[in-house]
């Protein structure tokens, strides 16, 4: 009791002025002391935004890879140009379901995609074929369009046989994400049986250069996003395949209509 009144005695004996700045004083630490705490908990919270959004884009970034059958957004694959003699088919040309492929020679998921492709029409037996078509993504890979011209060399001299020869050769050694060498080439039209001054005179004219471009506007137009973009062919049904799909997902695609 005697310390309350002494307190009070203590504020009672200030001047009224003194009291109002002692009050506004005591007003302006309560509100900077509310304000910091208030604060801080904004910036916190905002961290935690942060570090969840940055968590849930790594996280986009595994799930959208090319590894599920997902058409591209606003894919319209019946735009695709209609399959013919001129392409390059493996496998038998009547069969009853193609797997047109559009690729870029030096796309890793192509790379990795080109055995499953092979597995498949082997699986098949004659029932599906694969038609191979140009897509380089030149902005990524800016050897790949002369790369796509190399494998038209290749079929122009010896053929269809010639062309797959000279596709699974390129797939089989290059690392990649634009890392083979353009010495390469020729050694692989060697390596394949061409004659190799016929090759690098072809490849040299550029004469493939606008089909390589034509087929990959042909992407584009039939919904293609990225590498590699399949689309799978059945009588009048054409159904998108986006990504390195897994042989098992790629088969139960063709199965529901066979």
């Amino acid at each position: 009791m005697s310390e309350h009144i002494t307190q009070k005695g203590l504020f009672s004996s200030l001047s009224p002025k003194a009291s109002f700045f002692l009050g506004v004083g005591s007003a302006l630490v309560i509100a900077f002391v509310v304000g910091f705490f208030v604060l801080l908990g904004v910036v916190l919270k905002k961290g935690s935004t942060i570090t969840t959004a940055g968590t849930a884009s790594n996280n986009g970034a595994v799930a959208t890879a090319p590894t599920a059958p997902v058409p591209p957004p606003q894919a319209d694959a019946s735009r695709m140009a209609p399959i013919t003699d001129s392409d390059w088919i493996r496998g038998d040309r009547n069969a009853m379901v193609s797997v047109v492929e559009y690729s870029d020679t030096e796309c890793p998921f192509c790379k990795r995609h080109h055995p499953t492709l092979q597995q498949l029409v082997a699986e098949y037996d004659g029932k599906v074929n694969w038609v191979y078509r140009h897509f380089p993504l030149t902005q990524l890979h800016p050897k790949a369009p002369k790369e796509a011209e190399a494998t038209e060399c290749a079929g122009e001299q010896g053929g269809n046989e010639a062309f797959w020869k000279y596709v699974d050769r390129l797939f089989e050694i290059t690392p990649a994400n634009n890392g083979l060498e353009p010495a390469e080439l020729p050694k692989i039209a060697e390596y394949v049986g061409l004659n190799v001054s016929t090759f690098e005179a072809c490849l040299n004219s550029g004469r493939w250069a606008q089909k390589v471009q034509t087929q990959a506007q042909d992407a584009q137009n039939a919904g293609g996003t990225g590498t590699p973009y399949n689309v799978i062919v059945a009588g009048d049904k054409k159904i998108p395949v986006s990504g390195a799909v897994p042989l098992e997902q790629l088969k139960a695609v063709i199965d529901s209509v066979l």
